[in-house]
C-alpha cells in the first residue's frame, strides 16, 4: 500500500495535468536557488509554472490522464513546466533562460495532446507569440485595403495636383 503522501502527491499532479494545456520537461541541474527564483518568476509572467515532482509519480499521473507515454524522457532531474495558455511564451522563458546560465537542458513536451523529444520541445521556442501572429494578420489583411484606398485617392489627388499647377502658373503670369 502506498504511503499516504504519496497519494496526495498523485492527486496534486492529477490536477495541474487537468489544468494546463501541456507540459515541457527540462533538466535543472546545477541551477541556483537565485536562478530557479527568476526563472520561476518569469514563467509565471508567461502564464507558467515549474514544479519538481518524483518522476514515477508524473508517469502514474500522465497514464492516468490518457495522455502520450513519456516514461523514457522522466529519468534524471527533472523539472516539469506546466503552461495554461500559450506554449510559445513558456518556451521562450526556457530559452531564455538557457541560453543566458548555459545550464537548462530541454528533455522532452507533452503539447497539443502528443509527446515531444528535446528538439520538438525546443522548437516552440522558435515560433512566433501568439501577439506577433495577430499583428501578422492584422498588417496582411490591411495591406490590400490600404492599397485600395491609394488607387482610389489616385485620381482625386492628380486633379488637385494640376489644379494647383494652374494656379501656379496663373500666379506666376
Amino acid at each position: 500500500m502506498p504511503a499516504q503522501s504519496k497519494i496526495d502527491m498523485l492527486e496534486k499532479i492529477n490536477e495541474t495535468l487537468g489544468a494546463s494545456k501541456g507540459v515541457f520537461f527540462i533538466d535543472y541541474r546545477g541551477l541556483t536557488v537565485k536562478e530557479t527564483e527568476a526563472l520561476r518568476r518569469d514563467l509565471r509572467d508567461a502564464g507558467a509554472h515549474m514544479k519538481v515532482y518524483k518522476n514515477n509519480l508524473v508517469d502514474i499521473a500522465v497514464k492516468n490522464a490518457g495522455l502520450p507515454d513519456v516514461s523514457d524522457k522522466l529519468k534524471g532531474t527533472i523539472a516539469y513546466v506546466f503552461y495554461e495558455n500559450d506554449p510559445v511564451e513558456a518556451a521562450k522563458v526556457i530559452k531564455k533562460h538557457s541560453e543566458a546560465l548555459k545550464k537548462i537542458e530541454w528533455v522532452g513536451a507533452i503539447a497539443d495532446g502528443q509527446a515531444l523529444d528535446a528538439e520538438g520541445a525546443k522548437a516552440y521556442a522558435e515560433l512566433a507569440s501568439r501577439e506577433e501572429l495577430m499583428a501578422q494578420l492584422v498588417y496582411v489583411m490591411a495591406s490590400p485595403l490600404t492599397g485600395i484606398a491609394q488607387v482610389c485617392a489616385g485620381p482625386a489627388r492628380g486633379l488637385a495636383t494640376a489644379l494647383q499647377a494652374v494656379v501656379d502658373q496663373k500666379n506666376a503670369a
